[in-house]
């Protein structure tokens, strides 16, 4: 895989689309979680705009998640700072393959719940929902530290393409 000096804008412009689309599905998953109920309920759910929001985002970030596996295949990623402890740089690793995992597991989990009535892949989705949101706290934490602590400059990479 190569390793280029920075992200493309290509990657830079769907990581930052990435995290809105993210956000906006844990902002506005309260009509998902009400419909869900009245599932689980065994009550008729009417037709409201913010589940197809809902789902229609999901497979908008599934769709965004593969387009950037795909150019993270073709183009690489920038490697981690040189001085970087090796821990670290395995556990940066580890993460990013754990954000596009769960990126397109959750769309998935969810279109399994939601079109099938399977709880048990509502449960999974819960819990992969959970994941996400420690994976998205300890990312930014992550890159506050380059940024403040080990004053590497790492998310200038995620501001300034290269090329």
């Amino acid at each position: 895989m190569a390793h280029p000096t920075g992200y493309t804008r290509a990657q830079i412009a769907l990581h930052w689309i990435t995290v809105v689309l993210v956000a906006l599905q844990f902002i506005l998953h309260d009509a998902m979680s009400e419909a869900w109920d009245a599932v689980e309920d065994g009550l008729e759910v009417v037709f409201s705009p913010l589940v197809a929001q809902h789902v229609f985002m999901g497979a908008l970030i599934a769709i965004v998640t593969f387009i950037r596996l795909g150019l993270r295949l073709t183009h690489g990623a920038p490697p981690p700072p040189e001085r970087e402890h090796p821990a670290l740089k395995i556990l940066a690793h580890a993460a990013h393959w754990a954000f596009y995992g769960l990126l397109i597991a959750l769309p998935v989990s969810g279109a399994v719940a939601w079109f099938n009535g399977i709880e048990p892949a509502a449960e999974a989705h819960e819990v992969l929902k959970t994941l996400l949101l420690a994976l998205i706290v300890l990312h930014v934490a992550a890159a506050l530290v380059h940024q403040f602590i080990f004053k590497t400059n790492l998310m200038a990479r995620m501001k300034r393409p290269v090329g």
